[in-house]
């Protein structure tokens, strides 16, 4: 495998919304360059990229894979994305590692809702970008109506370098506005096609687009404006460096076209990334932190000190944990040592590889900007930096979207808990969006994700891959139990056996506190009615019971229990005696006190676009929310409300129908609040009928 200079090394993402075909692009885009002998289609299962057998299976993306084609003595990393809602996490973070993206646009759909995503994640990422029109041989396919829909929804910054031939199942070749020329496919997937002059019916349309086209390259550029103001017009050769800087500088926006499944377009598309989209040198240097917390940077150059980025980690069942990296400066070799400096560990890297799919060749070394994987890594996992020993540089690490929906999981064989962890950590390596843990309250395991399919994609892994099966189901809300009065008990616990008796006698007053205040226990005891050693037994009894209220069982909290008086036996008297005691004063003094429910009340944050705001805000007030404040950033709408945890357990599929797809939101509990009276009635009742059925 060849080793390639920084100058000619292309590293460019695909992202666009789910099913506009950024795999078949990809697929087709490998074929054309000669990396495989057929045309991998995603229908059959058999695209290089999408080959997790969940992938094929549900016939969409769900983990960024790395590709790479050779064209004109250049190396082209490819990074198809995700473009479903639950993984567009996945595709966030691994775009901080190329230096430019091709948007993906559906010529029947336009500009969808994860279109937006990418275009938003160019911009946070200030990466230079195209569009591409895609599938315009599919029936209703326009090229005008989706231009239309960029134009209106992401700016005028975009320009035509393409226009098509023919519409539809017509659509057969392209007119290349850059080289004024026509290039007519044979409808057959080769890629085969005649280069020929515009023909006469787009010949008016072709000149007017490109004159477009040369005037929007003359605005980002001052020298070439003034030469467009005295002439008219720009050369071939000014008009393609003004446009690799108009694109590089982000003042431009080029609009390419293609039918992917046709392998038509792609030789453009090729020629397009070759020539005009930026190599990793021409980009800025890369910031990151010496080991004292000082800002410092590293130009992408061969001749820095080595350091690299990990920017994903894939558990494989055959090669282990392979770590993807990005050589930010410097040669990364194989059988080298480098300096893990995010955990201040060494590692050795074996054989350095570039992956073609799930497919891995080695190589001797990587140069500054190039993409590649290594094996075995001991300590290093996703957003780690690796480096020059003499030379440390921590590059800042990703951050990891905290997860909006939980459900809870059982095993279906007992004794597989262990499993479980086991194979969750693993998961959580590959995946650090992914979040399990035990709810010591409602005693459940939660796996935690993006969405409802993305949840259901671990759960497959699991029993895929670790061979763990689990049961899915919605997750218990946590309810507690409180007192609202004061209140005064016994709690007397008299045994007589053959030996020794049991004795133990207290009295206890209950009193609520503030929501949040848990429980308090004091000691009045004076003159001796209760031994000192015996206290503690009574404080222990009441905790365990009050583990289960009266009402549904749940854990009752802010309250305070004041022990006053007691009485014992000098021989029958012992610490297991208090402790029932202690428990027994308890449950009578709650029953008396006068309990009721109180239900986690969330912080929910909700985004979408603004037309939708009095529809949810409705569905909130539905749902028993109180709406605390909305705000307007861009197009979108924020809603912030408090709501029931239990009446968010089915938002996500809700917001979804309401919004189609363009809505998210985001909650963390904020404080607990009383569960209304009727309510209330239904939880207690529905508890009892659990608690019968398991006896």
């Amino acid at each position: 495998m060849k080793v390639y200079d920084t100058q000619l090394v292309r590293n460019v993402g695909l992202a666009g919304h789910g099913g506009c075909g950024k795999t078949s692009l990809v697929a087709a885009l490998l074929y054309k360059s000669g990396a495989v002998n057929r045309l991998g289609r995603v229908e059959d299962g058999t695209t290089l990229t999408d080959y997790d057998e969940e992938e094929v299976q549900r016939k969409i993306t769900i983990y960024p894979k790395l590709a790479f084609v050779e064209w004109n003595r250049c190396k082209i990393n490819l990074i198809d994305t995700p473009g479903y809602r639950d993984f567009m996490h996945n595709t966030q973070a691994v775009l901080k590692v190329v230096d430019s993206m091709l948007i993906l646009v559906d010529a029947v759909g336009g500009v969808e809702v994860q279109t937006e995503k990418a275009w938003e994640i160019s911009e946070e990422f200030e990466l230079p970008r195209a569009l591409v029109i895609n599938k315009l041989d599919r029936d209703n396919a326009s090229f005008e109506r989706a231009l239309g829909s960029i134009h209106e929804t992401l700016g005028k910054a975009a320009i035509p370098i393409h226009l098509p031939i023919g519409q539809e199942k017509e659509f057969h070749g392209i007119v290349d506005l850059l080289r004024n020329k026509a290039y007519v496919y044979e409808m057959d997937t080769t890629g085969r096609f005649k280069e020929q002059p515009i023909p006469a019916h787009l010949a008016e349309e072709a000149a007017k687009a490109r004159e477009a086209l040369i005037e929007k390259v003359a605005e980002s550029n001052e020298t070439l404006m003034e030469k467009f103001f005295e002439e008219g017009t720009l050369s071939d050769a000014e008009l393609a460096q003004g446009l690799s800087e108009g694109i590089l500088s982000r003042s431009v926006v080029p609009v390419l076209i293609s039918a992917a499944t046709q392998n038509v377009g792609t030789q453009q598309i090729l020629d397009f990334i070759h020539d005009n989209l930026p190599n990793p040198a021409s980009r800025h240097a890369v910031a990151g932190k010496d080991p004292k917390g000082q800002e410092i940077q590293r130009d992408v150059q061969t001749a820095a000190p080595a350091s690299a980025f990990i920017f994903r980690t894939v558990a494989d069942a055959f090669a282990g944990r392979i770590s993807l990296f990005r050589v930010h400066s410097g040669t990364i070799k194989s059988d080298t040592t480098l300096l893990n400096s995010t955990r201040e560990k060494t590692e050795r890297l074996a054989t350095i590889q570039v992956l073609q799919g799930k497919n891995m060749t080695p190589v001797p070394e990587l140069r500054a900007g190039d993409l590649g994987a290594v094996v075995k890594l001991k300590e290093t996992l996703t957003g780690d930096t690796l480096c020059d020993q003499a030379h440390p540089i921590i590059f800042p690490q990703p951050a990891h979207p905290e997860p909006f929906i939980s459900f809870a999981i059982e095993p279906k064989s007992r004794g597989d808990e262990e499993k479980i962890s086991t194979a969750m950590a693993r998961i959580m390596e590959e995946d650090p969006a992914v979040r399990t843990h035990r709810d010591t309250r409602t005693r459940e395991t939660l796996v935690s994700g993006q969405g409802q399919t993305h949840v259901e994609v671990t759960v497959e892994k699991l029993k895929k891959r670790y061979g763990v099966e689990v049961i899915l189901k919605q997750p218990k809300v946590p309810y507690l139990e409180t007192v609202r009065k004061k209140s005064e008990a016994q709690g007397r616990h008299k045994k007589q056996t053959g030996g020794h008796g049991q004795f133990g006698d207290c009295w206890i007053k209950m009193e609520p506190l503030p929501r949040g205040s848990d429980f308090q226990f004091v000691d009045e005891i004076f003159g001796g009615s209760i031994p000192r050693n015996f206290i503690p037994a009574v404080e222990k009894g009441i905790i365990e019971a009050r583990q289960k209220g009266p009402l549904a069982a749940f854990p009752v909290v802010d309250f305070k229990v004041i022990l006053f008086d007691g009485s014992f036996h000098p021989v029958d008297s012992s610490e297991m005696s208090f402790k029932i005691a202690g428990s027994l004063a308890f449950k009578k003094a709650i029953e008396q006190a006068d309990p009721f429910l109180l239900e986690p009340i969330m912080n929910v944050e909700i985004f979408a676009p603004e037309e939708f705001s009095g529809d949810l805000m409705g569905d909130l007030n539905s749902r028993r929310g109180r709406i605390q404040g909305m705000d307007l950033k861009g197009k979108t709408q924020v809603i912030r409300a408090q709501v029931p945890m239990s009446e968010m357990l089915n938002y996500a599929p809700t917001i979804n129908s309401m919004t189609g797809g363009r809505g998210n939101y985001r909650m963390e509990f904020s404080h607990y609040d009383e569960v209304p009276t009727h309510l209330a009635q239904k939880i207690i009742d529905q508890a009892r009928k659990e608690k019968e059925e398991q006896e």
